[in-house]
């Protein structure tokens, strides 16, 4: 192999380290949702960083984060549609780890309760409502991103947030006229 290629190859590995260190916990953080189960998750991420490292030279620099996340939902929504052929009982509740908390008191546990319901109410959502819902309430992404992520409509990503939202606010595990809504900026 030549110098000059040996050094490209280099720099590409550093340069996909670098990023895929610095996008790590967020991207687990969205899989986490995404999925349900944090090794699930991480294991989704490390699927989807190695799909895109294979085709790194050819990812937009400026469009990077576009190109992670779409491949992190599309294998998400494959890995559903392959469970759901394996087994036809769809979706578990999801499986939540004990958070640790230093103290023991209102302040602190209501908090825990209200993203634990979000996340019971989260996991009984379709996979197409919970991708739209985590990407637009934890990810902050707008309804055309989401869209062109997907591979919508925008309006077919509003039906979803509708309809999802709905769901969430129906869950008994959610008590929505005690509790202000987990979701930020949405409205009862």
């Amino acid at each position: 192999m030549p110098q000059y290629e040996t050094s490209t190859a280099s720099a590409v590995s550093t340069d996909f380290a670098a990023y895929s260190a610095a996008a790590w916990s967020p991207l687990v953080r969205t899989a986490h949702l995404l999925t349900g189960d944090f090794h699930e998750a991480e294991d989704l991420v490390r699927t989807t960083l190695a799909e895109v490292y294979s085709r790194w030279r050819r990812v937009p620099r400026d469009d990077v984060d576009f190109h992670v996340r779409r491949s992190l939902v599309r294998n998400n929504l494959g890995r559903i549609r392959r469970r759901r052929v394996a087994r036809t009982p769809a979706l578990l509740p999801i499986p939540l780890l004990p958070e640790p908390m230093r103290r023991r008191d209102a302040r602190h546990t209501e908090p825990v309760e209200r993203r634990t319901a979000a996340a019971e109410a989260l996991a009984t959502l379709p996979a197409r409502q919970r991708t739209v819902l985590v990407l637009r309430y934890w990810d902050d992404l707008t309804e055309a991103e989401i869209a062109e992520l997907l591979g919508c409509s925008p309006g077919k990503v509003r039906t979803h947030v509708r309809r999802g939202l709905a769901a969430l606010r129906a869950h008994p595990a959610y008590d929505v006229c005690d509790r202000p809504h987990p979701v930020s900026g949405a409205h009862p």
